[in-house]
This record gives C-alpha cells, structure tokens and sequence, in this order.
C-alpha cells in the first residue's frame, strides 16, 4: 500500500492564532497520515510542518523557486520547482487529501484545483465554497481526514505499515 499524503495549504504569512492551529493540526495529522506535502514556505506552510516534524513526521515543500534555501527550516524534501505559483497544482496533486486553513488567493488558487481535481478538501476556519467540507474545529477536521482516507489512527511503531493487503501479509508503502 502507499504511504497517506496529506495536503494543507494556507497563507503565507498569519497571525499567531493562525499559526499555533497549524502547529497544532501538523502535530496531530502525523498520527494519522504517513507525509505532509505543503507549499514549503512560510506562515502556514511553517508552522503546519514544525507541528509534523515534530511528531516525527515526514515533511515535503514543493516551492515556487529554484533555490531549496527559501524553503522552511521544517521540511524534509524540498522540490524546487522555478514555477512560482504554477507549482501550486503540484502541491494539489500530491496529496490524497487536502486541509485549508486560512489565507488568499493562493490558497482559493488550490481549493479551486482540488475541487477540479475530486481531491477531498476540508475547510478549517478558510473559505466556504460549495463542494468543500466546512469544519470548527481541529477534531472535525481529523475526523473527516480519517473518513476520507478510511485510516485510523495507528501506534507510531507502526507508522508507515499496513496490515492486510490484498494478499494478506504486511505491506510496506513508498512515497
């Protein structure tokens, strides 16, 4: 089985409510889903993969540039991709799931690719656009995460494993 990817994207730059959320749902996606694919820039993209890493998660930055230094010091695997915002739909389509959290254009930008593209897409205190799955609160969103992608939460020990695939022995998955 493949690794879970999950997709959040949001503002470039937020406020400190913005980001202890992001800090806060990066910490608990790692729970749930194997890597974290973001824009790899600052604000939300930051602070979402501070709060991955730091529960040992596996963080990817697909950034606008050329050069691996713009992206944040919490991403693991840098993709610079010189497209600027074009890599937006990259970012997009990586991901099995995508989570919102507040910003611009940018991120209306991507909502509008995943809602192009049947990516799930959870709305966490963004944009209300139909086809969209409006949630309050972190657990809402974590729970919709783990219906979407029919996971639930699994020991750390066995972050990245799977039991029972098709021929019913352990499978390893690979990004």
């Amino acid at each position: 089985m493949s690794k879970k990817v999950v997709g959040v994207i949001g503002g470039r730059a937020c406020n400190g409510e913005v980001e202890q959320l992001a800090i806060e749902l990066g910490n608990k996606l790692a729970k749930v889903v194997d890597v974290l694919v973001s824009g790899g820039l600052r604000g939300v993209m930051s602070a979402v993969s501070q709060g991955f890493k730091a529960s040992g998660g596996l963080t990817i930055g697909i950034i606008p540039s050329y050069e691996k230094n713009d992206a944040n010091p919490y991403i693991d695997i840098v993709i610079p991709t010189g497209m600027g915002l074009a890599r937006n739909v990259l970012v997009i389509k990586s991901a099995d799931i995508v989570v919102a959290l507040p910003g611009e254009s940018g991120t209306l930008s991507e909502i509008a690719y995943c809602l192009q593209f049947g990516i799930p897409v959870i709305s966490l205190n963004s944009w209300d656009i139909p086809g969209v799955i409006k949630v309050g609160t972190i657990e809402e969103a974590m729970n919709e995460v783990r219906k979407n992608l029919g996971t639930s939460r699994f020991p750390a020990s066995q972050a990245g494993r799977r039991v029972g695939n098709k021929k019913g022995d352990t499978a390893r998955g690979s990004v």
